[in-house]
């Protein structure tokens, strides 16, 4: 059914035909609605046309977040609006619609307290945000007010408590934008390789896999067979064995061409039946590309293992962000990321860094996420991640990861646990087995050691069993409850992380200023496929 149109300009002429013209001041509790939910309760139309009336925002932001650039168009200059708002108002594309705009275009927020419980059955958090449409924070802001403008507010509430300034994501200090890839971390992180085909892969798990009885045949029949099988490895094998055990192999012709592949033409046999056809039938790039070679062979990765003989690596997708070491000889699967350290000596001072709780709360703060799963990407989480200067040669950094790695291998081990299980069981607050709690105490001397490279002394880490979120109660009583485990983590409270995410982020801009001044401002990764290496590099299936 149609609409009634409603113009604010006709129905308000006395507002918007006056010298400074606008409403003095907004106040309002807008409807939240998920970004994809829009199209699927109002229709296409009109989550299009919310992106076209608001520059900058896309399909993924919620609702209020158009609700906040509308209310910010229709003010007068130095007039205000206080909206509340869901508490991912200040996170991912929500945050870049609504108040990264709002604050990069002429506004300012002078008063926001980020998480309040509602009132009520409904278990949810809100945040309430006071937005001025005036730059307090340019170099001007201390004079006087320009014509048409209120007076200037020189002093900002957060979480009612005086502060200088309050960015786009709520924190007092840092930029409004999001961080920048540094160049210091680029060429460090790799995404394992992407086959398009389970067909390479010896498996006896799966059915679109040959058989591991094959491969020994192959082996048998034809020594020279095992030059191009490797180990293989993914997500689902670092969380799950208590070692980090693979169970798979794949087929590696790294990019050679399909000549050099037919000098082993048993593997190329195998190829030919359980790639090339399902290859063919997809899009005309995947169809036109080698099919005896990985859609993403990573060669870049392989190329820069060859200094090295073992890695960093965490499922990119996980319930948990958890570190392990691997060897460097493995085919890795596009499942896991790669990280490389530099060298026996220091490589305990990385697993130090990424797997205590400053980085993840960096982590779980710009990831995306899959379900209630973390889905930890490098260019999002290791690039822009700014280590404390000469964390590689921190005696202090090595010595507390390498005793809380070397502990929780032995707990897994003697548990028969992998990495979820284990994680599931430190984050459970009725756990008291001894050894857990003696994780906990490691993890707890990890951060600490951390937070001491940053020269963070004035920190004071405690950690809680906190909700990472809540799910809403409804008001049906004959619905069922839902027996899902609730989402404990044994974490910092959220005034602690979001101090360290303040520091990390004001990090972030710093170090990049640097490196532009520098001229080593890192770029973007290249999309197409290097064509510059036709060997497959790694230790073969059998050592000659």
């Amino acid at each position: 059914r149609p609409l009634p149109p409603f113009h604010w300009e006709l129905e308000f002429p006395e507002v918007f035909s006056r010298a400074n013209p606008g409403f003095d001041a907004f106040i309002g509790n807008p409807p939240f609605l998920g970004g994809k939910r829009i199209s699927t309760l109002h229709g296409d139309g009109y989550r299009d046309w919310l992106e076209i009336a608001h520059e900058g925002s896309n399909a993924n932001a919620d609702l209020i977040a158009h609700f906040f650039r509308h209310a910010f168009n229709q003010l007068r200059q130095g007039g205000t609006c206080g909206l509340i708002a869901t508490n991912t108002i200040s996170q991912g594309d929500t945050r870049a619609a609504s108040l990264r705009w709002i604050c990069n275009h002429g506004g300012s927020i002078f008063n926001a307290r980020k998480r309040l419980r509602w009132p009520g059955r409904a278990a949810v958090v809100v945040s309430l945000v006071h937005i001025l449409k005036a730059n307090i924070f340019a170099p001007s802001a201390v004079g006087p007010a320009r014509e048409g403008e209120s007076t200037r507010i020189v002093s900002c509430l957060l979480d009612e408590k005086p502060v200088q300034r309050i960015t786009a994501f709520l924190f007092h200090e840092g930029g409004n934008d999001d961080p920048v890839r540094l160049r210091s971390n680029a060429g460090r992180s790799f995404q394992g390789s992407i086959l398009l085909g389970m067909g390479f892969t010896f498996d006896d798990k799966n059915p679109e896999a040959s058989g591991l009885s094959e491969m020994r045949q192959c082996v048998k029949e034809d020594p020279s067979n095992a030059e191009r099988i490797f180990p293989f490895i993914g997500g689902e094998e670092v969380n799950d064995s208590p070692t980090h055990s693979h169970h798979r192999y794949a087929i590696n012709f790294g990019e050679m061409s399909e000549q050099e592949a037919r000098r082993w033409p048993a593997l190329v046999r195998v190829l030919e039946q359980r790639v090339k056809p399902d290859r063919m039938t997809k899009s005309k790039d995947v169809a036109a590309a080698p099919w005896w070679q990985y859609w993403r062979p990573r060669v870049e990765l392989y190329k820069a293992l060859s200094a090295t003989d073992s890695v960093l690596v965490n499922a990119q997708t996980s319930s948990h962000l958890a570190f392990a070491f691997l060897p460097s000889t493995l085919v890795y699967s596009h499942a896991l990321n790669v990280f490389l350290h530099s060298g026996q000596r220091t490589r305990h001072a990385l697993l130090c860094v990424l797997q205590g709780r400053t980085h993840e709360a960096w982590a779980r703060f710009f990831a995306s996420s899959l379900e209630d799963r973390l889905r930890y990407t490098p260019s999002d989480c290791f690039e822009t991640f700014p280590f404390p200067i000469d964390w590689q040669a921190n005696a202090d950094l090595e010595r507390a990861g390498r005793e809380y790695y070397g502990f929780r291998a032995a707990v897994m081990v003697r548990n028969d646990q992998g990495l979820t299980d284990t994680y599931n069981r430190f984050h459970d607050p009725d756990e008291r087995d001894p050894e857990i709690l003696k994780l906990r105490e490691l993890h707890f001397a990890m951060d600490r050691a951390v937070l001491d490279a940053y020269a963070w002394a004035d920190l004071h880490p405690t950690c809680e069993f906190l909700l990472d979120y809540e799910e809403e109660e409804s008001d049906d009583p004959s619905a069922s409850k839902s027996k899902k485990k609730k989402p404990w983590r044994y974490r910092w409270p959220d005034t602690l992380r979001d101090e360290v995410l303040a520091r990390l982020l004001a990090l972030n801009a710093e170090r990049a200023a640097e490196e532009a001044l520098a001229g080593t401002a890192a770029e973007e990764k290249p999309k197409s496929r290097s064509k510059s290496k036709k060997q497959a590099r790694g230790t073969p299936l059998f050592d000659k």
